[in-house]
């Protein structure tokens, strides 16, 4: 592969591995869903912006299903997701949040299932450990004296961050990546400015209690982990192999707990420790199950049923 694909993957690894501990510090002096909001109607404008300028205005022209499929999916992973992910981070560590939001492809898998597509055993097998390894987590005891209630915040976002990831699958939407991130960062931020509207944040803000360490947090959060780290990812899936670059789903966790403990002195009980090792490995068993089951079905369908050189084509 080129060089700038691994290039583009690290940045993925390492700004959205890096991400839980900037929530986590922008939330000290800020409130929670009204920070995000912030953050995402910043990052989706700017990106909305910088699309316009690099592909002109052609690329926003958009039917109504494809606004409202782009909005309901944002508002799901990135409001739903992401913005339950901050709230909860004000009383769970970035490490202990990360692995539990490592969890989503898990419950994609599921929700898949339910839909009726077939599931291989080993995928299967995968996703019931990494579900007991999230269980393992949430053992009272287990996380030292974590609020639980907000621990399962954190899986209801994972649940919801999934439950958008397979709409995206089976809905229309904007054939642009850049367009369609930008609808869902302004639909999340909306969504996310009610919420905060709801429980009184502006209400309570002060810009003066305010610290500089919490504004460049969400300053990070917005150039970093919404933009150039988005950017990467695009990149590369676009130029890489799709199960090579899955494997973010895996390392961002390791990456959150290891800076979570060297820059912020969190200290991971032994039983989170375990729990976050079996799911970081039923993911990747998970992952790499699913990329085999896809080469396979694709082999399947580029023979062809009377096995003619359709082969030749999709090799």
């Amino acid at each position: 592969m080129p060089a700038r694909v691994w290039v583009a993957l690290l940045i993925v690894y390492v700004v959205w591995g890096s991400t839980y501990l900037a929530i986590k510090w922008s939330v000290q002096t800020m409130p929670a869903f009204g920070s995000a909001s912030v953050r995402f109607l910043i990052a989706g404008l700017l990106l909305a912006l910088l699309t316009r300028a690099r592909r002109g205005a052609a690329v926003w022209r958009l039917d109504s299903a494809e606004w409202r499929n782009a909005a309901i999916c944002g508002a799901l992973m990135l409001a739903g997701g992401n913005g339950l992910v901050v709230l909860a981070e004000t009383k769970v560590p970035s490490g202990l949040a990360a692995l539990l939001v490592a969890v989503v492809p898990l419950w994609m898998i599921l929700l898949r299932g339910t839909l009726g597509d077939r599931t291989p055993m080993l995928t299967m097998a995968g996703v019931l450990v990494g579900l007991g390894g999230a269980a393992l987590l949430l053992l009272p005891g287990s996380s030292g004296h974590v609020d639980f209630g907000y621990s399962l915040l954190v899986v209801l976002a994972a649940f919801s961050w999934a439950v958008g990831s397979v709409l995206v699958t089976r809905v229309r939407l904007p054939a642009e990546p850049a367009v369609m991130s930008s609808i869902e960062m302004l639909a999340g931020g909306v969504v996310l400015v009610i919420a905060a509207t709801a429980r009184g944040e502006f209400t309570h803000l002060h810009l003066a209690d305010i610290t500089t360490k919490s504004w460049l947090s969400l300053g990070y959060l917005i150039v970093f982990g919404s933009i150039v780290a988005f950017s990467a990812y695009v990149f590369a899936l676009a130029n890489g192999p799709t199960s090579l670059v899955a494997t973010y789903a895996y390392v961002n966790p390791l990456v959150a707990v290891f800076l979570g403990v060297l820059l912020d002195h969190e200290h991971p009980s032994g039983t989170e420790l375990l729990g976050g090792l079996v799911i970081v490995a039923s993911v990747g068993v998970v992952v790499s199950a699913e990329g085999r089951h896809r080469r396979r079905t694709a082999a399947r369908v580029a023979v062809g049923p009377a096995g003619g050189d359709e082969c030749t084509v999709s090799a």
